[in-house]
């Protein structure tokens, strides 16, 4: 039994480094501030989501236990009202605030897709079509922000 419990951890631990490894690292390369650098992630999210037909946010709450759509609305005021502050030190509360959603929408995605890749189990038929989608769409948003001018690991 003993055996088989230590397995069992190291299957768990085995496939949360790959759920976190497979998120894709995204740096500048040529020189965008973190605020042009936020609206491409987002837009490219759009594109990807568009273009593939998968939304992680959306296929995370089809296949998991997902947040309430009023706990999601929360997550999203949280941010327009963290982006608002951040805007009005810098002159533009509106375009803070809209910043701000699109990062509270972004971090979403990630949450979504993380959840997603730990408790799918691969081996199973439905696990594996929710991994290939999840990685289609990943090569849709990377293609997006390289054509940007971003290098995407």
């Amino acid at each position: 039994m003993h055996g088989k419990v230590v397995f069992i951890a190291l299957l768990c631990l085995a496939s949360a480094a790959i759920a976190a490894a497979a998120e894709p690292e995204v740096y500048p390369a040529k020189g965008q501030t973190p605020e042009q650098q936020e609206r491409d992630e987002f837009e490219c999210h759009q594109w990807a989501t568009k273009d593939t037909g998968v939304d992680p946010v959306a296929l995370a709450e089809q296949k998991l236990a997902a947040p309430t759509p009023a706990a999601q609305d929360g997550n999203a005021a949280r941010s327009a009202g963290i982006g608002a502050m951040r805007g009005a030190a810098d002159g533009d509360a509106a375009a803070g605030a809209a910043r701000g959603v699109g990062i509270g929408r972004m971090v979403s995605v990630l949450r979504a897709k993380r959840q997603l890749r730990e408790q799918q189990s691969t081996t199973t038929a439905d696990g594996a079509a929710v991994h290939k989608d999840l990685d289609k769409y990943d090569r849709a948003y990377a293609a997006c922000l390289t054509g940007r001018g971003y290098s995407v690991k």
